[in-house]
């Protein structure tokens, strides 16, 4: 590539490449995208970059263990409510 990608390509290259196996999200941390984001762009923050992008309804994102997920918009649901949960389980007294 000759051209410089922007931050949005950037982030969707990643998400593209470093899946593993049949998974739709990459760890920011344990797929080595942070740093590597940050070696392609020296002085920003992949953490805000990532941020604007969710907000922007560019990719989807959710917090978890050890930093957090991205994907393409809308494989990412937002957390859910505990009732919804107990919904799942079989387990709401509420009426659905």
């Amino acid at each position: 590539m000759s051209e410089k990608l922007t931050v949005e390509q950037f982030v969707l290259l990643a998400i593209e490449r470093l899946v593993k196996g049949n998974m739709k999200t990459i760890h920011t941390v344990y797929s080595g995208f942070n740093p590597a984001f940050r070696e392609y762009f020296p002085g920003l923050d992949p953490v805000k970059e990532v941020n604007k992008l969710v907000t922007e309804g560019k990719i989807s994102f959710r917090l978890c263990r050890g930093g957090a997920i991205i994907a393409p918009p809308g494989v990412i649901e937002s957390n859910s409510a505990p009732e919804d949960a107990l919904k799942k389980m079989g387990l709401s007294k509420k009426k659905a």
